[in-house]
């Protein structure tokens, strides 16, 4: 007992300890500045866009597929390992020998920059995956300023930044912890959570203090009781949901693997083409297709938008064509509107229940379906609206969504994706072994 309570004081008033824990927080701070200005960012490119695009509308033609085909460019040429969500290149981070191919400084202005041509381009993505990359990256980076413990540089560094990206993102702090615990890391020990749990309170005050305590969707007036057409509901909504959103990963990982020879040999044709189906599809949907799709999910939400039953068809295919160009971009936000789509498309075939009640569940339905992390995609939607009435309803509905989606796509989406970083270190590997 003496010997370990002179070793916590000598833990508690060692140089190199303190050093250790005020790089660590100001990383975390960091996180959370770069979320709060990539936030504004992406919020302001995705409305010029819009603007834009109302009042000249054969400009997506031009803009969208030249916007495509340069960074598609500028990714492959100054920030490869930029591409794409970034959820996956964390993921495998956890288990790359080359870590740094994925997670660098320059990876993470590269993402910020590039993402935001993106919205700027009417591509449909979201900031937040990009934001866990950032943040992992950022919090990755930090072992060339401290002697980090080995535990740290390995997995705690990059599991606390991934989670302060989605804290920050989504000034969601509870979604943050759980996505890391579910979703990026499969095996934590004890001392791995309290770094964690710093990053996020650290990342996610500092995101608040500079854009504010709100709420992503604002707050939602849907209601739950015992009833039996609402019991009905939640499994009409987690099975249709499910499936949709199983469909989606299935769709995004089959065409990827097709595509990503094309895209390799002929990169600014194929990403041509996709520029022009999106800017085809955003014409189709009246514009509602482009970007992140936030607006869209917030009038559904609020019910105040115009009712549009192809909504989510068209969210679907412009999120798929934008991510098979290669250019950076998260799915979580146009998966959420897509889902929200769903269930008031469900709430006029099925009138079971309340529409908000409705779209609520179909949004989670969805969502888990697409992630397959139930757990991640219950306390996002439970946070960003503000609403702790609808928390059983979303728990059951997400666990329904994500088993019914894993019948069409057996293995998670992210993992998938995960999977072509860990085979590239592999095939990498030897060959600097031979040199």
């Amino acid at each position: 007992m003496r010997h370990h309570i002179r070793r916590s004081k000598r833990k508690l008033f060692s140089v190199n300890a303190w050093k250790i824990r005020l790089v660590f927080w100001l990383g975390a701070l960091l996180v959370g500045c770069i979320a709060a200005l990539f936030a504004m960012m992406a919020t302001t490119a995705d409305h010029n866009f819009a603007q834009l695009a109302t009042k000249y509308p054969w400009l997506p033609f031009i803009l969208t597929p030249a916007a495509l085909m340069l960074i598609n460019w500028l990714t492959r040429r100054f920030f490869p390992g930029a591409g794409g969500s970034g959820i996956p290149q964390t993921i495998a981070a956890l288990d790359l020998q080359n870590k740094s191919s994925v997670l660098s400084f320059r990876i993470a202005v590269g993402k910020l920059l590039l993402t935001t041509m993106g919205l700027f381009s009417g591509a449909s993505i979201g900031r937040e995956g990009p934001t866990v990359h950032i943040g992992a990256s950022i919090m990755y980076s930090l072992r060339h300023f401290a002697n980090f413990p080995t535990f740290y540089y390995k997995h705690g560094l990059i599991a606390a930044g991934g989670a302060a990206g989605v804290s920050a993102a989504f000034n969601t702090p509870l979604a943050g912890i759980v996505f890391a615990l579910e979703e990026i890391s499969r095996s934590f020990e004890q001392r791995t959570n309290g770094i964690i749990l710093s990053a996020v309170i650290f990342s996610g005050l500092t995101a608040m203090a500079l854009l504010g305590n709100y709420n992503y969707f604002g707050i939602s007036t849907a209601t739950f009781t015992l009833d039996i057409t609402l019991v009905v509901s939640i499994i009409i909504c987690g099975v249709i949901g499910g499936l949709l959103g199983g469909l989606f990963s299935q769709s995004l990982i089959t065409g990827n693997r097709l595509i990503k020879p094309w895209l390799e040999n002929y990169p600014l044709r194929v990403t041509l083409i996709l520029g022009l189906l999106i800017a085809y599809i955003g014409h189709l949907s009246n514009h509602s297709s482009f970007g992140t799709g936030y607006d869209a999910a917030y009038g559904i939400i609020s019910e105040t938008a115009v009712y549009d039953p192809l909504f989510p068809v068209y969210k679907f295919f412009a999120t798929l064509s934008s991510y098979f160009s290669g250019i950076p971009g998260g799915i979580f936000a146009p998966s959420l509107a897509t889902g929200a789509g769903i269930g008031l498309d469900i709430a006029h075939l099925i009138p079971l229940a309340p529409v908000s009640y409705m779209v609520l569940i179909g949004m989670v339905a969805y969502f888990s379906g697409v992630i397959q992390a139930p757990i991640t995609a219950m306390v996002i939607v439970l946070e960003m609206t503000a609403n702790q009435n609808m928390i059983f309803p979303l728990m059951i509905t997400s666990f329904i969504g994500s088993g019914v989606s894993s019948l069409v796509c057996p293995k998670p989406l992210y993992r998938v994706l995960a999977e072509t970083f860990l085979k590239m270190d592999k095939e990498i590997e030897p060959k600097i072994s031979e040199k």
